[in-house]
């Protein structure tokens, strides 16, 4: 079964719902995009030739208004091509994992999600092998890590994409869309070069940290790992070629913060935030209550100095699929 890591719910400190910024800001950009393609790829007219109804199905992994901001956007692009206001739409909520099935073959026309496939099912079992070439010792993530350990992460997620696509390409009707947003690296470069693996990298350095001091094991640290993979244009371009069930109608990189508003990304508290906010589920089935707070208390010092440095720019990965 997919390991599954929920935010943290309700309106805390450290709620999801409180410190989704960069989610949002990158939902919001987004929001231009999926409009152009529904406008100009989706066939609704064709696709509402047997059926009464127009289906959408979010695959997001947040809580709180994020959600209903990206539902909002995508029902108000449908009813502007289909140049209908008065339509009621119904919501109802599936439980599952976005890695597998979750509805009827055939049975949904719009397919949405955002800030979830990044996350992987599971860490590959090789990196917590002692005898392994993979073995990721002193790390819980893959940035800086030995090429063993990366190419180990990247097959994990590369097999999980494949369940993935091939879990819409039966729930889509021909013709159907699919809109991933994800975070993404430029082709070409290290993914050490992309600040979100840089941050997260820093809460290993910080948990080793921890480590020599005697406040966590070793060994603790050595059986943890976080289980998400940023992929580049290029990945994604084969793994989808390689399923064969979808066209690749629109992919592009974007800065969901630009400009003036991106100092806030130099922000070792705004960071810290972010992280505790989607991370915390995870580490809390590994760690000690009192571990993560020293951990979270320790991180946004450590950012702040390597943020001096740092390319702040956070790239999110957008693509458009049809289902053929």
């Amino acid at each position: 079964m997919p390991e599954s890591h929920p935010m943290i719910g309700g309106d805390g400190t450290y709620s999801y719902t409180k410190n989704s910024y960069l989610q949002r800001e990158g939902i919001k950009y987004a929001k231009g995009l999926i409009d152009e393609t529904i406008a100009h790829k989706l066939d609704i007219k064709d696709l509402l030739s047997n059926s009464r109804s127009f289906k959408i199905a979010d695959l997001g992994c947040s809580v709180g208004p994020n959600t209903f901001i990206c539902m909002e956007s995508v029902i108000q692009a449908v009813k502007h091509k289909f140049q209908s206001h008065e339509r009621p739409y119904f919501a109802a909520g599936v439980p599952g994992s976005f890695h597998g099935r979750l509805f009827p073959e055939s049975s949904v026309h719009f397919v949405h999600s955002s800030h979830a496939l990044h996350w992987i099912s599971q860490v590959p079992k090789e990196i917590l092998d002692k005898s392994s070439p993979a073995w990721n010792k002193g790390r819980i993530y893959y940035t800086g890590a030995p090429d063993e350990v990366g190419k180990a992460y990247a097959i994990q997620f590369a097999k999980d994409v494949e369940i993935f696509l091939d879990a819409r390409a039966k729930e889509l009707v021909v013709g159907g869309m699919m809109v991933l947003i994800l975070p993404g690296i430029r082709n070409g470069i290290s993914h050490s070069c992309a600040v979100v693996n840089v941050m997260l990298d820093l809460l290993g350095s910080c948990l080793m940290d921890m480590c020599k001091e005697g406040l966590v094991s070793e060994a603790q640290v050595d059986s943890f790992n976080l289980p998400m993979y940023v992929p580049s244009p290029k990945e994604m371009i084969e793994l989808v070629e390689r399923n064969g069930s979808f066209k690749i109608e629109r992919m592009e990189l974007f800065d969901p913060v630009p400009g003036n508003e991106a100092q806030i990304l130099r922000s070792g508290h705004a960071w810290k935030m972010h992280f505790r906010a989607g991370l915390e589920g995870v580490f809390s089935k590994h760690f000690a209550s009192e571990t993560i707070d020293e951990l979270f208390d320790r991180f946004p010092n450590k950012a702040a100095e390597k943020l001096k440095a740092t390319s702040t720019e956070t790239t999110l990965l957008f693509i458009a699929l049809k289902r053929k």
